[in-house]
């Protein structure tokens, strides 16, 4: 039966409602007053208690020491999860830090790097700083990785390739067996970035599959990994990679020395311990992600299909004026990205959060929809 559009947002906000009052798994733990902020894809229930347990009896305990053992005890940790040896793993102050090393290893001024437009800024900004040239090639119609328009623009100076998968910012995917055959008609000195830091919110799509948790036959590739997204851990700045043992040292001699501080070191161990609590954030994010695109089609905007913790939708006008809307109210989203002027990206935040979000965005005049 058919419902008016009226009674379809009654319904919505009821269901809102509901969620609402489900406890938070960041409950308990309060920060500064500040903005609302859905700008930064963290994990919004934060991190498990084990991993604040072992925060607290770091920082009670280690906080004096320097923190070799437990940067070795959590490249152990890392590499009993991935079935791999502690020697290609790589440690770094965030998975920005191992984006730096990769730039520092094999980047120089006559070398290029090759990246989708719009991806994570982060590594193009590495590589300029290592006086390489930055290479961007848009995205397709589907928001995936243009692949066939990559490798034409690879050549003997391509010394990096930047894959973003799940993508951010549009939360995409591009598909495995696409990117394995790419991958294998790259020239030989090419090294592929594989970056999977939304990896555990993607897991049960069909054409996605780790780099890590099912490797290609493929010494070039490095795959990033990050504590800050399912882990709730963001504000630790930890991450890794996972990458041929001669890559890795390679990562390594680029590396700050001791850049991952013992509480960080501690409370990462202690959150691959808990896959509960990874279960428990993908499937409450599975919940957040189709209530925001129940709201999103209650008010005809349209989202893009997101692998993430985040939703890039288009709001049919200047999505500057959505931006600066938000920030009058005290709410930060993420800012305007180049070439999608009617689009925004926002991070799923708690059901309370999010139900404010709605709140804000409705006291903004009805949008009509244009391509």
């Amino acid at each position: 039966m058919a419902i008016s559009r009226r009674v379809l947002l009654q319904r919505i906000g009821m269901a809102a409602a509901g969620a609402a009052a489900v406890p938070s798994l960041a409950e308990g733990l309060t920060g500064p007053a500040g903005p609302l902020r859905l700008d930064r894809n963290e994990n919004a229930y934060g991190p498990s208690s084990k991993a604040v347990a072992a925060m607290q009896e770091a920082a009670r305990t280690a906080a004096f020491r320097y923190p070799e053992r437990e940067m070795e005890a959590l490249q152990d940790a890392i590499g009993r999860i991935h079935r791999v040896s502690s020697g290609r793993i790589v440690l770094g102050c965030g998975s920005t830090e191992i984006l730096r090393m990769a730039a520092g290893a094999f980047l120089r001024p006559d070398k290029t790097l090759i990246a989708a437009r719009p991806t994570f800024d982060v590594i193009a900004d590495c590589a300029r700083l290592a006086g390489a040239g930055v290479i961007t090639v848009p995205l397709t119609h589907d928001y995936a990785h243009d692949l066939d328009a990559m490798l034409a623009r690879t050549d003997e100076s391509t010394g990096i390739i930047f894959i973003c998968n799940p993508h951010n910012p549009t939360a995409t995917l591009t598909s495995r067996r696409d990117l394995d055959a790419f991958i294998r008609r790259l020239p030989d000195a090419t090294v592929v970035i594989v970056d999977e830091a939304y990896h555990q919110y993607a897991a049960d799509a069909s054409e996605y599959a780790s780099f890590i948790d099912h490797p290609i036959d493929d010494d070039r590739v490095i795959v990033t990994r990050t504590f800050s997204a399912v882990f709730g851990l963001a504000g630790l700045r930890v991450g890794y990679g996972v990458a041929a043992p001669q890559v890795a040292r390679r990562l390594v001699a680029c590396r700050l020395p001791e850049s991952v501080n013992v509480v960080a070191a501690k409370a990462a161990s202690a959150a691959l311990d808990d896959q509960e609590h990874v279960r428990l954030s993908v499937m409450r994010n599975v919940d957040d992600r189709q209530e925001f695109y129940n709201q999103c089609h209650a008010r005809t905007l349209r989202p893009i299909d997101s692998r993430a913790n985040f939703v890039m939708m288009n709001t049919g006008g200047p999505g500057v004026e959505i931006i600066d809307h938000f920030r009058k109210h005290n709410v930060t989203i993420a800012p305007s990205i180049a070439g999608f002027d009617k689009f925004v990206r926002v991070s799923l935040g708690t059901a309370r959060e999010m139900a404010e979000f709605w709140r804000i965005w409705d006291l903004m005049p009805p949008r009509k929809m244009s391509m």
